[in-house]
């Protein structure tokens, strides 16, 4: 019996151990140094005034009910120091300038992306995560910045599975909500700063309403951990977009049988130019703009309901009310199309070698423009790219997006759809015969919920039916395809846009062009540091980086290789030598650029 004793005494300890462990990195998780740049170098892809307000105008997204004031008092676990500290928020990834002054926008000098709104009839003020978040970069090279709008961000933002890794802001900021409603001294220095003159007033409802946040936080965690949602690590600049949209829309608010694991992160893609295209999404599965930012909104946090306070579904018109905020989109997406791509800087990424470009520009046209230069036409308000699908047997990329958004069914039948009302919709294609609601795709799924949810912003912002062709973006339809294949986009600006392929797995163009096997099997991510050469961020090991193994589900690195080889499965044209590469690299500096006019 003793020995028995002293066993599971030793088994408690050691549980006790471990759990500490657990506890000490999540509270105080592995993050990146930050050091400032030298200097903040901003090209001249649009005004500055369009910076503004695409960096910090709010789409409609609440980050679980957590409030600008909160967010803005919050304090580590561990000291006094403040959460959202711009220096500290850029270990994450998020981006600052630390010559930013204060702006009736961003009075806070928040990174890129951090805005915060009041919803109708409301005085609370939430934080709102937007688009500009994801959606724009970031290269130094000897120690300056070069800001790229609209492109791919490095931050490691959705994730609240507490992990041993550490480094995501999303289970960072739970550890810091968590401590500082547990510990009774945080909470009261918190609600003090918070409430200030109203303290004694409303000490207790805030309470309430932080615990209430706090726990929406806990649930989606520990939902999220032991449902094994999540499965491959999503790392800087990456998520599983339609996965967690899918996740958050038909699990958390329907049916828990609606989970799905979502093992397929994709790089967030650059946005210059995507106002021109025919479709979007790494699958070419979305159409219309108004739609798209919806359902980019709900993604992020953007409220939704679908049933009544007694768990009935809303029908007619009660269809769906939410937080998200149209017309705040449509002046995003407006902003957008000024939005150049970034034009290559020589002072100070280096000149250009123009014969060598040259060169490459002629090898361009030889390898790469079947795929790269759509067709164009005149549409209605603007003209129009058609870009090139390539089927995932013959570009032979990982698989795993494509498939999920093609396999995955969600049973949707709570809502309680009618088949007339569905046909009713801008859903295009229109249903032929009535759909089955208890096996319906992610794609046809969130075009009818968007659909509604549009319906019911639209009459909630006053939109007139003759103001919504234009909101809606060029009076198209919300288109709905299913195609396991992935798109070739344009490539101008290509050269600010690493890592590469839809899921990020080749780390600079020079290994996109080279055979898979010499490509990197593991590399470092999560650094903005630049190599101008081979058009990449540099991969070399540093403190607390993102080890990114291309072996993993969802991070092979396989397909777009040139070699010897028939076409297809993978191979998209032949070996191409390491001189015919250089030129290449050359040659996408100034693509699409003032510098391409140039070249002799």
């Amino acid at each position: 019996m003793r020995l028995f004793l002293r066993l599971l005494a030793l088994i408690v300890a050691l549980l006790l151990v471990g759990l500490a462990v657990v506890l000490y990195y999540v509270v105080n998780p592995k993050l990146p140094f930050w050091t400032p740049p030298q200097q903040v170098h901003y090209l001249e892809q649009w005004s500055a005034a369009d910076r503004e307000t695409y960096y910090f105008t709010p789409q409609g997204t609440q980050v679980k009910g957590l409030r600008y004031e909160w967010f803005k008092a919050l304090e580590l676990p561990l000291s006094k120091q403040r959460f959202a500290a711009p220096e500290y928020l850029a270990r994450f990834g998020f981006l600052i300038d630390p010559d930013q002054k204060p702006t009736p926008k961003n009075p806070d000098k928040l990174p890129v992306g951090f805005a915060r709104h009041q919803n109708p009839g409301s005085t609370d003020t939430f934080l709102d995560i937007t688009c500009a978040a994801c959606h724009t970069g970031e290269l130094r090279f000897k120690g300056q910045a070069v800001r790229i709008d609209g492109g791919s961000a490095q931050h490691v933002l959705p994730s609240s599975v507490p992990t041993l890794k550490g480094g995501s802001f999303g289970q960072a900021l739970v550890a810091s909500l968590f401590v500082t409603y547990y510990n009774p001294w945080k909470f009261e220095d918190f609600a003090r700063d918070v409430l200030g003159s109203d303290y004694e007033a409303r000490h207790e409802e805030l309470r309430k309403e932080f615990k209430k946040s706090l726990d929406t936080f806990l649930k989606v965690a520990w939902n999220d951990t032991h449902r094994g949602l999540y499965p491959t690590e999503e790392g800087p600049g990456r998520t599983d977009a339609f996965g967690r949209i899918a996740n958050a829309s038909f699990g958390d608010a329907i049916s828990p049988a609606n989970y799905r694991v979502a093992n397929a992160p994709v790089d967030y893609p650059q946005l210059w130019d995507m106002w021109t295209f025919d479709w979007v999404q790494w699958n070419g599965s979305a159409q219309q703009p108004m739609a798209r930012n919806i359902g980019e909104a709900l993604g992020v946090g953007a409220t939704l309901s679908f049933f009544d306070k007694n768990r009935q579904p809303l029908m007619g018109d009660d269809r769906y009310p939410s937080s998200v905020r149209v017309r705040d989109l449509h002046l995003i997406e407006e902003t957008l199309q000024r939005l150049e791509p970034p034009a290559w800087p020589e002072a100070l990424l280096g000149t250009i070698d123009k014969p060598l470009a040259a060169k490459g520009r002629a090898l361009f046209g030889e390898n790469c423009a079947g795929c790269h230069v759509p067709r164009v036409t005149q549409g209605e308000g603007r003209y129009v790219q058609h870009l090139k699908m390539l089927p995932v047997d013959y570009i032979g990329t990982d698989p795993g997006a494509a498939n999920n958004i093609a396999d995955h069914r969600f049973d949707l039948t709570a809502l309680q759809w009618d088949q007339k009302e569905l046909e009713q919709l801008d859903v295009d294609p229109k249903p032929t015969e009535p759909l089955d609601l208890s096996q319906m795709s992610v794609a046809k799924g969130l075009a009818y919920v968007t659909a509604f949810v549009e319906n019911r912003a639209y009459r909630d912002a006053g939109i007139t039916p003759a103001e919504r062709p234009e909101m809606d973006g060029f009076g198209l339809p919300i288109g709905v395809r299913e195609l396991r294949a992935y798109k070739a986009r344009p490539l101008a600006g290509v050269w600010a846009t690493a890592p590469f392929l839809h899921n990020g797995s080749v780390p600079s163009i020079y290994q996109l062009l080279s055979p898979q096997d010499e490509r990197a099997t593991t590399f470092y991510k999560g650094t903005f540091e630049y190599d101008p050469k081979h058009l990449g961020y540099r991969t070399e090991a540093f403190t607390n980086g993102f080890v990114f193994d291309t072996r993993i589900t969802g991070n092979h690195n396989s397909g777009h290789e040139f070699r010897s080889g028939k076409l297809g499965n993978g191979v998209i044209g032949r070996l191409l030598q390491p001189q015919e590469r250089w030129a290449l690299l050359e040659y996408l500096k100034v693509l699409g650029g003032p510098l391409e006019s140039q070249l002799p």
